[in-house]
Order: structure tokens, then sequence, then C-alpha cells
């Protein structure tokens, strides 16, 4: 079974990061998962941030067809009862009904230790889950990495291009890392 991790809202805004990640479950490298409070707040934020309502309704539908398993439902009874800051314990709560392994997130303050160790759930960054990912499986990660760049339609079209995104999206270690390995 794949490392289960649930991805808070925060690290799939940034569209490329989001990619990035998203790629990487469907390749079965981890399994992505989140809940509906998490695609809403993403809808919010990529809405309030002048993103068009119709083309992110699109992109969360894209999302869960891609991933039909992805969504954690049957959370909301434990968020009452967790300790981690209070607008992050839908996110706990969540990866505790899914008994994930990890919880990706830019916000690890927001889950100090003694809110997460009783459900032994580890608070990753994804600059470090990303590197991760990349000492698991190089090859495949580059790869990927690639593809994605060649996949898109505007700008980053190169790899080179795709890195500094990620570095400026909050993965410059992991996109250092993936330089340093492809050169």
């Amino acid at each position: 079974m794949p490392f289960t991790v649930v991805l808070d809202t925060c690290v799939i805004y940034p569209a490329h990061l989001r990619d990035t990640l998203l790629r990487q479950a469907e390749r079965g490298l981890y399994r992505a998962l989140w809940s509906n409070d998490i695609l809403d707040e993403l809808h919010r934020n990529l809405v309030e941030d002048g993103f068009n309502a119709h083309s992110v309704d699109r992109l969360l539908t894209e999302m869960r067809r891609a991933f039909p398993d992805a969504e954690i439902g049957g959370y909301r009874s434990l968020i009452d009862g967790l300790t981690c800051d209070p607008k992050d314990r839908h996110v706990l709560a969540a990866a505790v009904r899914a008994d994930a392994a990890a919880i990706v997130t830019f916000n690890i303050r927001d889950f100090p230790a003694m809110s997460v160790d009783p459900f032994e759930i580890d608070v990753i960054d994804p600059d470090t889950f990303l590197l991760d990912q990349l000492d698991l499986a190089p090859s495949v990660v580059i790869e990927e990495l690639r593809q994605q760049a060649a996949a898109n339609k505007r700008e980053p079209k190169t790899l080179s291009g795709l890195l500094d995104a990620l570095a400026r999206a909050g993965a410059p270690s992991f996109a250092d890392e993936v330089r340093r390995r492809v050169v």
C-alpha cells in the first residue's frame, strides 16, 4: 500500500506545485487525499484571488475525476476533540479518519507535535516531501517533471523553468536537488 498523505489547501493552491504533487500521486509514488473542506477552501481562495469561478470548478471536477478515492468523509465529528490550530482541525480530522501517515502543508506550526503525535501522523512541508519522493524514486520523479514541463501550454515549458516555478512555490531545496541530479 502506498504512503498516504493529506494535502493541505496551501500546497495545492500554487498551480505548478499542485501539478507536481498530483502527477507523482498518479504515478503511484504515494496516495493523495483531501477533504471536501480542503477543496472548498481551495475554491474560495482561488476565486478570491481573481481566478474565474467556472475554471476553478473545472479544476476541482478534474481533480475528483482523476483521484476518485482521494476525498475523505466522516471526519467532522473528530474536529472538536483536536488540539491543533482551530482553522486546521478539519485537516487533522481528515488525516485521522483516513489513517494517513502524513499531512503535507506549509503550516507546520499549526500542527504542534502534541496535537499529531497521538495519531502517529507526520507533518511535512512540501519541499521535504518532494525531496523524499526524489530519493525514493529519482528516475520516476525526474521523468515526470520533464513530462510536466513539456505538457504546459504556457511557461514554464522547460524543466529549468518548471524548477524555478517550484522554487518560488515553496520547494527550493527540491528544485536545487533535481538540478544537481540532471546536470
